[in-house]
C-alpha cells in the first residue's frame, strides 16, 4: 500500500499529476487545492497518498497535507460518496470552509460545490459532523464569525416552523422578530417566542 510519494513532478494538469520516483512514474489524482500548491514540471514534490483498491483498478489520490487526506478518507466513508466526488468536494471548497459548513449545517454552501446536490450535501453535513478531527473543528469554530452562528440558529428555527406547517413568510417574520426581542437567544427560547407571536396574529 502506497502512503507517501516524494519525487520529481513529471507532468501536471488540473486534478492529475505524474510523479517520477526513481524512474517510475506514478499517476496521481489530486484536488485543485493540492494542484495549485505544486511547482512546475521538474520540481521536487511530496504527496500524502491514499491508495484506492478495486477489483478492476488501483488508483492513487494525492494530497498536499495530511488534513486534506484525512477529510478525503472521511468523505469516502459516507454512503454514496466515491473518490471522484470526494475529490470534487475538496476541489470546490477549502478544508476549513468545508468544516465550518458542516458545523453550521450550511447546506447552501455545500450545494454550491459542483457535483454536490442537496441530498448529498445533507448527508455530508450529517455524517461528517461527528467524524471531524477535534483540532480542525476547533480551528474552524474559532475562525467562524458570530453571524454564522446566528445564521444557523435562524435556519434551524425556520425549518422547525415550516415542519409545523406554517407558511414561510409568516415563519420568517416571526423568527426575525423573536430573534430581536429575546435576550441571549437559544433555539428553545426563540421558538417559544415565535410561536407566541404567531398565535397572536392567527
Amino acid at each position: 500500500m502506497i502512503a507517501f510519494l516524494r519525487g520529481r513532478l513529471a507532468e501536471k494538469q488540473p486534478n492529475r499529476v505524474i510523479v517520477d520516483v526513481a524512474g517510475v512514474g506514478y499517476d496521481v489524482a489530486v484536488p485543485l487545492s493540492t494542484f495549485y500548491t505544486l511547482g512546475e514540471p521538474g520540481d521536487e514534490v511530496a504527496l500524502h497518498i491514499h491508495t484506492h483498491v478495486r477489483e478492476d483498478a488501483l488508483a492513487l489520490y494525492g494530497f498536499g497535507t495530511s488534513v486534506e487526506q484525512l477529510i478525503f478518507e472521511r468523505l469516502i466513508g459516507i454512503s454514496g460518496i466515491g473518490p471522484k466526488l470526494a475529490l470534487a468536494v475538496l476541489s470546490g471548497i477549502d478544508v476549513i470552509d468545508l468544516v465550518r459548513a458542516v458545523q453550521f449545517g450550511d447546506v447552501a454552501r455545500l450545494t454550491a460545490i459542483p457535483g454536490v446536490g442537496r441530498k448529498t450535501a445533507e448527508r455530508i453535513g450529517l455524517e461528517l459532523k461527528d467524524k471531524l478531527p477535534p483540532a480542525l473543528a476547533a480551528e474552524a469554530a474559532a475562525q467562524a464569525g458570530p453571524d454564522e452562528g446566528a445564521g444557523r440558529l435562524r435556519s434551524d428555527l425556520l425549518s422547525a416552523l415550516l415542519n409545523l406547517g406554517y407558511h414561510r413568510p409568516l415563519a420568517e417574520k416571526a423568527v426575525d422578530s423573536a430573534l430581536k426581542r429575546v435576550e441571549s437567544p437559544t433555539f428553545e427560547s426563540v421558538l417559544k417566542r415565535a410561536l407566541r407571536d404567531i398565535a397572536r396574529v392567527s
